[in-house]
């Protein structure tokens, strides 16, 4: 058996089902993999899954782009790399108070300067505070008032949102300009694939079937993946969050393929807005290899 560890970018949620069916269903052993997953809440996420992967404590990590984009330009880059995604569609959105004067973005006037952008495309300064409290906390800011505003996936905190007295608004990216690329992808190191390839070939098979899995059986997948829930979020309607969230999958055949032009329309939009300066390919920052 050969081992692999997977940091998840959050406490388990819907956008992990698939990981935590392989490994209920046995598609990772099917594999000849011993596949640990480490949670966030371990360490109050004093590392993020990136750097997990870099300083050798994972082998793969969940992040959007914009992480892999960071470390490939970093003063001493690491060959991080996209190997596949969990939806082929964005399903993240500003969620805003409903109590609040906020009626689009440019009232506002956090990832910081995309949603500035965001605030500028339509109309605003991009004139905001942005403030970063502890990773786990920051949906309970939004909800108790301490903030106005908070990035969140539709398909969680938006399903959990129905159950609170807290009325919200959302603002999606592609509905002011924002090319958005893919999150969560699951990452690794570039050379860490070339070296166990074929494990790194198996893991992504097995995670296929568990997240196609889900789609065939999801009452069982959502059963599956209740006991690893996080007690404060164990009212949220699991049914309804997977129901959401297979409609970005994708077709079975195709579950984890990231589209090169959508990512190089991400990468253009960057350069545009002057976010970053180093010129970097797409292949630097994503791979369908694993996948066929």
């Amino acid at each position: 058996m050969q081992e692999l560890t997977l940091a998840l970018d959050w406490t388990p949620n819907i956008n992990h089902i698939g990981f935590f069916v392989a490994q209920s269903k046995g598609f990772y052993h099917d594999n000849d993999l011993q596949v640990r997953i480490l949670d966030p809440s371990s360490d109050d996420y004093a590392l993020t899954p990136a750097k997990k992967v870099e300083i050798g404590l994972a082998n793969l990590a969940l992040c959007p782009t914009e992480s892999v984009i960071s470390y490939r330009t970093k003063e001493k880059p690491f060959d991080l790399i996209g190997i596949a995604t969990i939806f082929q569609k964005d399903l993240s959105a500003i969620a805003v108070r409903a109590d609040k004067s906020i009626n689009s973005p440019k009232d506002l006037d956090h990832e910081d300067k995309i949603v500035q952008q965001m605030i500028q495309n339509d109309g605003g300064k991009g004139e905001i505070l942005i403030d970063y409290p502890a990773k786990l906390g920051i949906w309970e800011t939004l909800s108790k008032g301490t903030f106005d505003a908070t990035w969140i996936f539709m398909n969680w905190e938006g399903i959990e949102a129905e159950k609170l007295d807290t009325q919200l608004r959302y603002f999606a990216m592609h509905d002011f300009d924002i090319p958005y690329s893919y999150s969560p992808l699951i990452a690794a190191s570039e050379s860490e694939i070339n070296e166990r390839e074929s494990d790194f070939r198996s893991f992504i098979a097995a995670t296929r079937k568990g997240f196609n899995y889900c789609q065939e059986n999801p009452e069982e997948a959502v059963s599956l993946l209740q006991p690893f829930v996080p007690e404060k979020d164990q009212k949220i309607n699991l049914n309804k969050a997977l129901k959401l969230s297979i409609t970005a999958f994708g077709k079975k055949a195709d579950w984890g393929l990231m589209n090169e032009k959508n990512v190089e329309k991400f990468l253009n939009w960057i350069y545009d807005q002057k976010l970053e300066s180093k010129q970097l390919k797409v292949s630097e920052l994503i791979t369908n290899q694993l996948l066929k």
